[in-house]
């Protein structure tokens, strides 16, 4: 067994600036190449002799589960991400901690219970329709998953944020958002962060791109407000959000409402789109599996609009979407900030040190996935899932801060690769698709296919 006081083991990188250019250049590459070389949990040094930095990797299940589950209390989300990600889309579900967190997490959460998630299927199954329509009309039948699936999954959230009001905010969203995510990305790892206030071009492209999200978002607040409780029927997210109190009365007032709307947005739409794109791609390169996955869509939905109830009857589909996630996590690294010195797999992790998990990394772990790269759903056969240690898998993390919209998640990608899967054929144009590490996880080269109409009746008919 490891000694608790051995040295941990990490890359040695370049002389100057140690692992900087790696992380910088190619992170996902470097994480795996670090635990393959160095085991379970590793240390990385960043920066020149004497502003040289060290934060370290965790990537085995066990450890995970102390950084998320077991201990999360004294693992923060307290790094340079994380306050460049505040300053961008504000103090919502995603980035706020202690009394904030659990206040918000208190009021959200009672509309997220899956009763209320599966009221949401209509709006999914409404966009999945046009999205059928608009494929059936591309006169060569070739689509990018990525571009494709990014604009469904904004559409879908997009209708249950704000339900009638959607063009509008999409068209602001599918513009800003992608400028946001690279400016924050790229002042949360800089060795240096100038100021927001000067006048850099990174920076007004940033500062304009919140200020349009801001604007679009608050509009649509004060819309709602002025309209009082005159739609009593209305059971759009926003106005749920809007009308939801605590046991003392406590609400969200309108510049937190805008926050957790543009959380929704971004997690909502980013997130589940990765999952479906690369859902789709690894089907369009392995037709077994996708004419098993066809069999069971038509099956089970035949030619009507899919419904809540649906998802339990699509489980082959269901264990695709979980082998898309385990090998493409959207959010596929982490970091928190340890707060005391804490013992994870035999190594002290010293007290304030910078912490990164990685699903990416942990979902090949060769102890608990033979043949890590191959795709193939039936490991999440629920024979297979039971003898699975619970953070072998964690696209949507774990603890007290797991994802609160994953089933809302899972209804959405699965009840809409059905349709697509019902109605069209599909083929890899590209087989082989380049990674990059925002926000999200997101494919860095086109991620085509084609797809044909199958015939069926479809949603269109």
């Amino acid at each position: 067994m490891t000694s608790a006081t051995a040295l941990i083991p990490g890359p040695a990188g370049n002389p100057l600036v140690g692992s900087l250019f790696d992380l910088t250049r190619r992170p996902l590459r470097t994480y795996l190449a670090a635990h393959r070389d160095h085991g379970d949990v590793v240390r990385f040094r960043v920066g020149p002799p004497g502003l040289r930095v060290e934060f370290y990797g965790v990537f085995s299940p066990e450890g995970v589960q102390q950084v998320l589950g077991s201990e999360a209390a004294n693992f923060r989300k307290e790094n340079a991400f994380y306050d460049e990600l505040r300053s961008s889309v504000g103090n919502g579900l995603l980035t706020s901690q202690d009394g904030d967190y659990q206040r918000q997490r208190r009021l959200v959460q009672p509309l997220f219970t899956r009763r209320r998630v599966d009221g949401y299927a209509g709006a999914v199954a409404q966009e999945a329709r046009a999205l059928t329509e608009r494929w059936n009309a591309i006169p060569v039948g070739v689509v990018d998953a990525a571009e494709e699936m990014s604009r469904f999954a904004l559409r879908a959230v997009a209708r249950i944020l704000f339900g009638a009001d959607v063009d509008e905010a999409v068209a602001v969203v599918d513009r800003n958002f992608p400028v946001l995510g690279e400016y924050v990305w790229e002042r949360g790892f800089a060795a240096i962060r100038t100021p927001r206030s000067w006048p850099t071009p990174s920076n007004r492209r940033g500062a304009e791109a919140r200020r349009a999200l801001y604007a679009v978002c608050d509009r649509i607040v004060a819309e709602r407000a002025a309209r009082g409780d005159l739609d009593e029927d209305a059971d759009d997210l926003l106005t749920l959000l809007g009308r939801a109190r605590g046991e003392d009365g406590e609400q969200l007032d309108p510049a937190e409402l805008r926050d957790q709307v543009l959380v929704f947005l971004l997690a909502g739409h980013e997130t589940t789109a990765t999952s479906l794109a690369f859902a789709l791609h690894l089907l369009a390169k392995h037709p077994e599996q996708r004419k098993l996955a066809q069999r069971e869509a038509e099956t089970v939905l035949a030619s009507r609009e899919p419904n809540a109830a649906d998802l339990e009857s699509l489980p082959y589909i269901t264990r695709v979407l979980k082998e898309a996630m385990r090998l493409y996590p959207a959010a596929a690294l982490v970091g928190r900030r340890a707060v005391a010195e804490t013992v994870i797999d035999g190594y002290v992790i010293p007290a304030g040190a910078q912490v990164v998990v990685s699903p990416l990394v942990t979902h090949r772990h060769p102890a608990h996935w033979p043949d890590p790269e191959r795709f193939d759903p039936d490991r999440f056969l629920p024979e297979q899932e039971r003898g699975r240690h619970r953070y072998a898998w964690y696209p949507f993390g774990g603890g007290p801060r797991a994802c609160i919209g994953q089933h809302f998640a899972m209804l959405e990608s699965v009840l809409s690769l059905g349709v697509l899967l019902r109605d069209f054929e599909m083929e890899a144009v590209d087989e082989r698709v380049a990674l990059a590490q925002g926000i999200t996880l997101r494919a860095a080269s086109p991620m085509r296919i084609r797809v044909t109409a199958r015939g069926a009746a479809g949603l269109a008919g």
